[in-house]
């Protein structure tokens, strides 16, 4: 399939060389919003060659393939080797840089490239309309062929069988679903990561099953969060909180209790509500699922 998208071939727009600093600079590298991780685009590392490396132990050493390399490099585009004392630019995954056209939506640009829009979204620092995005996953290739990665980033099926119960003592209606949603507060589409349960506040929050405690403190919007790291390479995270009543290390129990319902941090809805996610381990960091499938009482 040939690309719609113009994508990148950095030459065009810079040298090789100064790619890492007009990218750490701009603002699609640094407009990342709170809860979510650094961009992608502000993560390159430069790579000076020395003797005895090639392309391919270089790749070997970031985790990468060869070919990602070639397309982030423009004077490797043509065939030239990597001599020693050069400096190349390695990014933190496998993937390719795309400029996007104007009026393209989040879920339009990962429909292009087969990937999942909530991970592209989050890559990218949950930037509402860059310019400039990190696709990953994605080989490049000299005639704009997309291909996936052999080192696959996308998400292994999670063991639902390893996480399942339910974070109140009582079912709760959902306020807000997890998915592409329309803030009720500012009237933006935004990507919800998780489920907001409604409860008044005070409601005891419980494990939803065994784990050790990740962290517990207040984090940007999320407020006071408690996150969960469980078997299966699944985490949980408790969001908006009034109260902690958990430590960092601490094991817990299926039905212990974390904390109690608050409105802490920038809850999207003015209804007492606990913000629970269900979280999986990939090569792209913790990728947020549907908790609705984990959700058992």
């Amino acid at each position: 399939m040939i690309l719609p998208f113009r994508q990148l071939f950095l030459c065009s727009l810079i040298s090789a060389l100064g790619l890492v600093s007009i990218l750490l600079n701009s603002n699609s590298a640094n407009a990342a919003v709170d809860d979510c991780p650094i961009p992608a685009l502000s993560r390159f590392q430069r790579h000076k060659v020395v003797r005895g490396e090639t392309l391919e132990s270089i790749a070997q050493r970031y985790n990468l393939i060869p070919t990602t390399i070639i397309g982030m490099n423009p004077t490797l585009q043509s065939g030239a080797v990597a001599t020693v004392g050069s400096v190349l630019q390695i990014p933190p995954y496998n993937g390719i840089v795309v400029e996007v056209p104007s009026g393209q939506t989040w879920r339009q640009v990962a429909a292009q490239y087969k990937v999942r829009a909530d991970s592209l979204f989050e890559i990218n620092g949950c930037q509402q309309n860059p310019r400039i995005v990190f696709v990953p996953g994605v080989n490049w290739s000299p005639n704009g062929v997309v291909t996936k990665s052999p080192l696959s980033t996308e998400t292994k099926t999670p063991n639902r069988e390893s996480l399942s119960g339910y974070p109140l003592a009582q079912a709760a209606n959902v306020g807000l679903a997890y998915g592409w949603q329309i803030n009720p507060a500012t009237g933006q589409v935004f990507f919800h990561s998780g489920i907001d349960l409604l409860a008044p506040v005070g409601s005891n929050v419980q494990a939803i099953a065994p784990g050790t405690v990740a962290f517990a403190s207040d984090q940007g919007s999320y407020g006071k969060l408690v996150i969960i790291n469980h078997s299966g390479g699944l985490q949980s995270r408790y969001a908006q909180l009034d109260t902690i009543k958990v430590t960092v290390g601490q094991q817990v129990k299926k039905g212990d209790l974390l904390g109690t319902v608050g409105t802490s941090g920038q809850p999207t809805s003015n209804q007492p509500h606990l913000h629970f996610e269900v979280r999986s381990s990939s090569s792209l960091g913790w990728v947020a699922q549907d908790p609705k499938g984990y959700l058992k009482k």
